[in-house]
């Protein structure tokens, strides 16, 4: 019986329409997306290996279902973010003493892994009867729930719109495509995009470090030039996408005397040039190969190489 207190926090009763969800997997990351579903309304169903994760959920008003099977057959949107896909697969495969029946279930995968397994996981899915959508968190557990979460889907477009109003509850969601690995790759060019602005910020930090100028006053002028470069960006894209790639601005050899000129400096004032001289050694191939007087987009032709050696 529940001896509830007026003092107890009420629970916002769920519309009559909201969509049920389950959520396995409990750590920070899911417990986030478990506790945001609760508060848009959704009867929200928990489970997790150690159950203890579950007691602020549950004393929210989460169900905690006593077995992975049961939690998976409590809702028809079923959320996994749990350490990888082997871990995935060891549950539902699993089970807590067999395998989870997971026919007819709607999954939606938010565990981080690579193109190639979300692919995976979508034939598993299918084999086993279930629909199955791959996704990646672009945000810290603190932001979900909020328009700065953004979340990535990928996988058929009619499975996403059928369950697209329960899941932007969570944040700011899109679906890239029926490819189930595009919301991996996105996810790892978005990392690729954000340690390259962070070690470029590093190395002029360093850089001008040795002159006395500290990183919080450097930091709104180098903010300043990155934003202006991400406005270079569409017209690099149309270059790379028609394979046309006539200089208009400034040849891809005059910027590599500039990297040279960065990893002169760098070494002249005992700043680490690593970072500059990877980026020239690509340059230099692009130039060897006879791409000098072409638009420095044309790089992306040395990107898209493997390294053979």
């Amino acid at each position: 019986m529940n001896n509830a207190t007026d003092t107890a926090t009420p629970v916002t009763a769920a519309p009559a329409t909201a969509t049920p969800v389950t959520v396995i997997g409990l750590g920070l990351m899911g417990q986030a997306l478990a506790a945001t579903f609760l508060k848009a309304g959704h009867p929200t169903t928990v489970w997790n290996r150690t159950t203890a994760k579950a007691d602020q959920l549950v004393a929210d008003g989460a169900q905690l279902a006593p077995t992975i099977g049961h939690a998976v057959k409590a809702s028809p949107l079923t959320i996994v973010c749990v350490t990888d896909y082997r871990a995935m697969y060891e549950l539902l495969d699993a089970g807590d003493v067999e395998r989870v029946e997971l026919d007819g279930t709607m999954l939606v995968n938010l565990t981080s892994g690579s193109s190639a397994q979300a692919r995976e996981a979508a034939r598993w899915a299918e084999r086993r009867g279930a629909r199955y959508l791959d996704g990646a968190i672009m945000a810290i557990p603190s932001a979900i729930g909020t328009a700065e979460a953004v979340i990535l889907h990928s996988g058929p477009q009619s499975d996403f719109e059928a369950h697209e109003s329960a899941l932007a509850a969570l944040g700011t969601v899109s679906h890239l495509g029926a490819d189930h690995g595009l919301a991996s790759l996105y996810d790892v060019a978005g990392l690729a995009m954000m340690w390259s602005v962070l070690n470029a910020w590093l190395q002029g930090t360093a850089l001008l470090r040795t002159a006395g100028v500290d990183a919080a006053t450097y930091a709104p002028f180098a903010r300043q030039i990155a934003a202006g470069v991400a406005e270079w960006l569409p017209g690099h894209a149309e270059e790379i996408d028609s394979r046309s790639f006539a200089a208009e601005v400034a040849a891809l050899d005059t910027h590599a005397r500039s990297i040279d000129h960065l990893i002169e400096e760098s070494e002249a004032v005992g700043v680490n040039a690593e970072l500059p001289r990877l980026i020239k050694a690509m340059a230099d191939r692009s130039l060897a190969a006879g791409h000098g007087g072409e638009q420095y987009s044309v790089l992306i032709e040395e990107f898209e190489k493997p390294r053979t050696d």
